[in-house]
């Protein structure tokens, strides 16, 4: 198994905070699990070092 940091940096306007969420809502952590899935073709589980709210941005913000 390999772990890799991610460091992170976004608009969070159009999301609906970091952390996945059952249901039909937009999450940082879910597109970026998406975008990883189809890069690599492996599910994958982001930890991430603060989650943010609903329409919140970031600067620096870490995930592994």
């Amino acid at each position: 198994m390999t772990n890799l940091r991610l460091l992170m940096a976004y608009d969070g306007t159009d999301f609906a905070g970091w952390q996945a969420q059952a249901g039909r809502y937009r999450t940082v952590q879910g597109v970026l699990e998406e975008a990883i899935q189809k890069l690599t073709g492996e599910e994958t589980r982001l930890l991430c070092a603060g989650r943010t709210d609903a329409g919140v941005h970031a600067l620096g913000q870490v995930a592994s």
